[in-house]
Formats: structure tokens, C-alpha cells, sequence
């Protein structure tokens, strides 16, 4: 029974790099003291700019492919066969949590919405793709990055259940999975969630978080 054990340690740590951290430290500063004091792409990007802030995104968002392809491997190297779901499962939750609370870091990382939308991606595509269309509707339209990615998260489990509804895909577990990963965003985005209702988040294209 080590495997759940080896496949959580693994996807938390592969979770935890800290792309953001060290894309400011190549640029020689210490990202956490900038703009919002995020570590995410967004933050990354507002400060240094995209030479910087669209490799961060990348990292982060191949953290979940990652994570999946690390659990896959795992489980068939010391299960076999079975169901490797719950292997998915446990490397979604993990790389996830790995994000937001690097070891490296104090446990101060980002929001998790390029590795959510990785993992997304991994396991359910079609969801994933229409998250990230989503995204790219409501941040066209208002320029919010936090508004696109609260919705586009938001989407997820309404998305997954019509694929299962329509028998698109089976995994049922992966509808809890994307409650999870939609509840963990929004939680994160709670302080953007306030500026928003007040008036104050500011759009990216201007400044601030």
C-alpha cells in the first residue's frame, strides 16, 4: 500500500516548484515583494512581463500533465492494474495543494488556475477546453483576470456533468474532482472576490491584483 503514499509525495513536490519565484529570481528580483506579491503568472506577467509571465504559465500548467503521467506510472509500477482513477485523484489533489503551499516557499504559493486547468486538461480535455474558453470570453470582455478564472472555474462541474450526463466520459469520480478543484480556485480568489463586489479589483491591463 505505499503507492497512494509515493504518488502524493511525488505530485505535491512536482506541485510545488515554484516557476514564479524562480522566473523572478532570474530576473533579479524577489517576486513575493512585487505587484501583488503573488508568485502565479498573473502577478508574473503584470510585473516583468510576458517575456517572463507566458513561461511561468506554461510551467505551472504542465505541472498537471506531469502530476497525471508521475500517478500513472506509479500505479502501474507498484499496483499493475486496477483502478487508476483513484491514482489521478490523489495526484489532482496533491500537485494542487503542492501549488498553493510550496514547501520552499512557507507554504505561500499561488491560486492554482494554470495548474488546475493542466490537470483539467490531463484528465477531462473537453472540459478543459471549454474552461479555458470560458476564460478567454470573460476576460476579453472585462479584463478581469480573477473574474475569468472564478467563472471558468465555476464552469467545471456543470461542464463534467453534462459529459456524463451525454456519456462522453464515465469517470464519475473526476465530477467530484472538478467540484474540488472549482471550490479550491474560488476559495483562493476570495480577496479578489471583495475588490470585485467593491469595485476596486483593477483590470489587468492597468495594474494591481
Amino acid at each position: 500500500m505505499i503507492w497512494p503514499f509515493a504518488i502524493a509525495l511525488a505530485s505535491y513536490l512536482i506541485g510545488s516548484i515554484p516557476s514564479g519565484y524562480i522566473a523572478g529570481k532570474i530576473a533579479g528580483i524577489d517576486i513575493r515583494k512585487a505587484g501583488s506579491g503573488n508568485i502565479g503568472a498573473t502577478n508574473v506577467t503584470r510585473t516583468l512581463g510576458k517575456k517572463y509571465g507566458y513561461p511561468v504559465f506554461a510551467a505551472d500548467f504542465s505541472k498537471g500533465p506531469l502530476a497525471i503521467l508521475t500517478a500513472d506510472f506509479l500505479f502501474h509500477r507498484f499496483v499493475g492494474s486496477g483502478p487508476i482513477v483513484i491514482a489521478e485523484i490523489i495526484a489532482a489533489v496533491c500537485c494542487v495543494l503542492g501549488n498553493a503551499f510550496p514547501l520552499w516557499l512557507g507554504f505561500r504559493g499561488g491560486k492554482g488556475v494554470a495548474v488546475s486547468a493542466g490537470l483539467l486538461f490531463a484528465l477531462m480535455p473537453w472540459a478543459a477546453l471549454t474552461a479555458i474558453l470560458v476564460w478567454l470570453i470573460v476576460f476579453y470582455l472585462s479584463g478581469y483576470v480573477s473574474l475569468a478564472s472564478i467563472l471558468a472555474a465555476a464552469m467545471m462541474p456543470l461542464v463534467v456533468l453534462a459529459l456524463l450526463y451525454f456519456h462522453k466520459m464515465s469517470e464519475w469520480p473526476f465530477l467530484y474532482v472538478s467540484i474540488a478543484l472549482t471550490t479550491f480556485v474560488v476559495l483562493r480568489h476570495r480577496t479578489n472576490i471583495s475588490r470585485l463586489v467593491h469595485g476596486t479589483e483593477q483590470r489587468f491591463r492597468k495594474s494591481g491584483d
